[in-house]
């Protein structure tokens, strides 16, 4: 379990949940009164939960408020902590004496095995008195019981996200921008920097991203068109290195910036580009970086155009913008418009929606992102709710802190478990593009994707229905040139970094501070900026007396030779890293010839795409999967050549495996006999329920019965009636697929 956020009311409860169960008793009472502990843990965590809702609303207002809840949520994170030790423990002793100890009665009999040394008793002491501590301290806020904190969280509607919607209140500015592209000035340079300045929140990207993408006769001539994202960092081998990349469309191997650079020239000479660089903040180096960057620009054809956003119209001097656009506020009526995009499905207004018109485009102040924004939160709430919203008391604190009003109450009105998730992507850096699959799995990985009780689904459908949610709620957005990527707003990133306090942090934002006395739990860092230095080697020597981390998450590992020996412990995404030279055990990777010993006693693990069949001691045998109860969706059974015993793969259970929908049988050469093949095939029978079976690479000379039973679903019957038999003409053994 892992949490990164203020309002803790899930977190807690999941705790009291824990600390619930028979075997963590049984645990405690093994030490002099540390039940009696126990129990004093819960009394206090559930007096605290009664009152977060009040705490919820006033620490938006009272900073006292918002300090009491960090503790809390430190020390929330430290009594998990403690469990996980428990029941780490206790799920060690249950997986080696599985054998042994196949009842219940056994089961108990391993406890008095169990010792509780006293550094951990210590851990619980410290942790009850600073329980009880900040117990008693939620009387002096004067917190009252005011039920639960959060709506109740309900799929999102099947209308999905808002897609293609058009530009309000802009066309003045989409015409004078493509005015601006349109001009070949001829003078000594070839190409013109055009600067689009504004506030946050006023839609400069957004402005960018129409004339990147507008496809009249004018915007033709540009090509290749290019899109970089700078933000406050401008990292400048990494912005020449996306240029490339997006020009060539292939990924760039070399790591030297002068070599970067010269490859780049001789993509762009003599052609007509447009090169946006968006979200670019003045920074003391920004003229001598700019100067570096544009080198090779200038061997461009006459009238390419470099288009850069930024809030500060300094940026756009230092840069010599020859053209400067100030992009200005939008209407009231623009702003409602804005507001019934996103609020309304099928653009179908609720009563008395008239009256509160008004008081709504007030609240966006001419901002088309807050307008998007409170649309979002509105949809999710009905019309008599609307009003409570529009009149709280945060809306009245916009000179007081750098974050919209609008995106305050967006994530105060996210119910819990969308509150812990989005304030997790705190750690990514402003401007990252992440993909939904890889933040859903990052989110599986933390444990922040909760089951409802009822429900039977895979994390993976939960995880797409919180996205989807965050997505359409305008947290989350698509990214400018890949339409399978998103980003978050830097008003966004801003807000996720407040809600997750000092819980999640970027290593290249702590360059100045101590980290040992930062109570972090989640961190990220960019592998170029610290790989290839001394400074950066330094900078990970805090993390030596780091005891509670639990996500060391490093961006950008596609083009970076580094050891991952050291995150063992960590769900790795390792999606198009080529040069990676050491993988880790469980990898799904064609040249794999085997899986690691004892894999099966990963007994909770659910998913297995590819599970490589070994034979020797060292190895995993197909065995191994007996226990392996909970996998689901597909399974792949490779090298089943090293199958020497054919009873041997009965002991898989395959027809216990019932969340198995697709099953993938190999063979890669007839290192056993015709019959022994056969006889593993009858062996490896599935449930009855599977979806779909795949066989590759079987030389026996007939088919398991089972294979062409009736009782299995009609989708897999229909698909086997039409597969056939067929010769390998390498080779004179029959394969079947």
């Amino acid at each position: 379990m892992a949490v990164g956020e203020i309002f803790l009311g899930a977190f807690l409860q999941v705790l009291l949940d824990r600390l619930a169960p028979r075997e963590i008793l049984n645990y405690f009472g093994l030490a002099k009164g540390a039940d009696k502990k126990l129990n004093k843990w819960r009394d206090n965590l559930s007096a605290i939960v009664a009152v977060l809702n009040d705490a919820e609303e006033k620490q938006l207002i009272e900073h006292g408020v918002k300090l009491w809840l960090d503790e809390l949520r430190d020390l929330a994170y430290d009594v998990d902590d403690v469990l996980d030790k428990f029941a780490t423990k206790i799920l060690k002793r249950q997986i080696e004496g599985r054998d042994q100890a196949s009842t219940c009665k056994k089961l108990r009999s391993l406890f008095p095995k169990l010792k509780l040394n006293s550094d951990m008793n210590s851990e619980i002491k410290k942790i009850t008195e600073r329980l009880q501590e900040i117990s008693e301290r939620k009387d002096k806020f004067g917190l009252k019981g005011t039920g639960t904190s959060s709506k109740a969280w309900s799929r999102p509607p099947t209308s999905g996200v808002l897609d293609g919607l058009t530009i309000v209140g802009r066309d003045g500015d989409k015409a004078k921008i493509l005015d601006m592209l349109s001009r070949d000035e001829h003078n000594n340079f070839n190409f013109h920097v055009v600067a689009i300045v504004g506030m946050a929140g006023l839609g400069k990207t957004t402005l960018a991203q129409f004339a990147f993408n507008n496809n009249s006769d004018v915007m033709k001539e540009f090509e290749p068109r290019v899109w970089a994202s700078v933000s406050d960092d401008f990292d400048i081998v990494r912005v020449t290195k996306a240029i490339l990349e997006s020009v060539t469309s292939q990924p760039v191997k070399v790591e030297e910036f002068s070599k970067m650079q010269h490859d780049l020239n001789e993509q762009l000479r003599g052609k007509k580009f447009l090169i946006v660089l968006d979200d670019i903040w003045n920074k003391g180096d920004l003229y001598d970086l700019w100067t570096r960057l544009q080198s090779p620009f200038s061997v461009g054809a006459q009238g390419s155009k470099i288009i850069v956003t930024t809030r500060d119209l300094k940026v756009a001097k230092i840069m010599r913008a020859t053209e400067v656009h100030n992009l200005e506020s939008v209407s009231d009526d623009n702003c409602l418009e804005i507001f019934e995009q996103h609020a309304f499905v099928n653009n179908d207004r609720p009563p008395n929606f008239e009256l509160l018109q008004k008081k709504i485009a007030e609240k966006c102040s001419g901002l088309p992102l807050a307008a998007r924004t409170l649309g979002g939160l509105l949809r999710q709430n009905e019309i008599n709710e609307w009003e409570e919203i529009l009149n709280n008391k945060v809306w009245n604190l916009s000179g007081k802190s750098d974050i919209l009003p609008v995106l305050k109450l967006s994530y105060h009105y996210l119910p819990s478990n969308l509150k812990r998730c989005f304030a997790y992507c705190s750690i990514f850096p402003n401007d990252y593009e992440f993909g939904e699959k890889q933040l859903i799995l990052l989110w599986m990985a933390e444990g922040l994707i909760q089951q409802p009780p009822e429900a039977n689904r895979k994390m993976e459908n939960l995880g797409h229905d919180y996205f989807q949610e965050l997505l359409c709620r305008s947290l989350f957005q698509k990214a400018s040139e890949n339409n399978s990527r998103y980003v978050m707003h830097d008003l966004v990133t801003d807000l996720a970094q407040w809600a997750a306090g000092n819980t999640c942090f970027r290593l290249e934002d702590k360059k100045g501070d101590n980290l040992q006395s930062v109570c972090f739990r989640h961190s990220s860092f960019i592998i170029g900026e610290y790989s290839c230095h001394y400074d950066g080697v330094q900078k990970f020597e805090a993390f030596r007396e780091v005891k509670r981390l639990r996500t060391f998450l490093p961006l950008s590992l596609s083009d970076t030779e580094w050891s991952i020996q050291y995150l063992a412990r960590t769900t790795l995404i390792l999606e198009g890293c080529r040069y990676l030279k050491a993988l880790p055990n469980n990898s799904k990777v064609d040249s794999l010839k085997a899986m690691p010993p004892q894999l099966g006693r990963l007994t909770n693990l659910q998913s297995l795409p590819n599970f490589v069949v070994g034979k020797g001691s060292d190895e995993s045998g197909i065995r191994e999967i007996g226990s392996l109860f909970h996998l689901r969706g597909t399974l792949s059974l490779s090298r089943l050549e090293n199958v020497i015993d054919a009873e041997d793969a009965r002991k898989a259970d395959l027809k216990s495996k019932e969340r198995v929908d697709e099953l993938v049988l190999k063979w890669s050469w007839p290192d056993n006999t015709q019959e022994t093949q056969l006889g593993v095939l009858d062996r490896l029978e599935p449930h009855r329920k599977l979806e779909k079976l795949i066989i590759w690479g079987y030389a026996g000379l007939e088919f398991s019965t089972w294979i062409g039973d009736r009782s299995f679903s009609t989708t897999w019957a229909t698909a086997f009636a039409q597969r056939t038999l067929y010769y390998r003409n390498d080779c004179s053994r029959k394969c079947w697929s």
